[in-house]
């Protein structure tokens, strides 16, 4: 059975937030959040915030599950909604500043069904 989590209007960009969703996809949950902890980037400490819930709903829906029974079989990034701010820029003309945003779902799932 899977266990999802997902967290919607993040301040972050989804391409700098799907650089960090690619490194720890598909790997075991401890695994996961070793290289999550280890990243600088604002992106590692949102997905693991995910990934963590994720985990949560798993452990808390079957009290047979460990944490070293779980890994990570999906994580993607989408588009969120766009805030638009004024750039002003010189001799009076103004550019859009577009401010983005991310939805971040999580997907966890056992190893022995998997086949890993």
């Amino acid at each position: 059975m899977e266990y999802r989590a997902e967290a919607k209007f993040l301040r972050i960009s989804p391409f700098k937030a799907r650089r960090v969703a690619d490194v720890v996809r598909h790997r075991s949950y401890r695994e996961a959040i070793a290289i999550l902890n280890n990243l600088p980037n604002k992106g590692a400490r949102l997905i693991q915030k995910v990934i963590k819930s994720a985990a949560a709903n798993a452990l808390d829906r079957d009290r047979n599950l460990d944490e070293d029974m779980l890994f990570v079989k999906e994580l993607y990034v989408n588009d969120g909604p766009r805030m638009k701010r004024m750039w002003l820029r010189g001799r009076g003309r103004a550019d859009l500043l577009l401010k983005r945003m991310s939805h971040i779902t999580a997907v966890v799932d056992l190893k022995e069904k998997a086949g890993k």
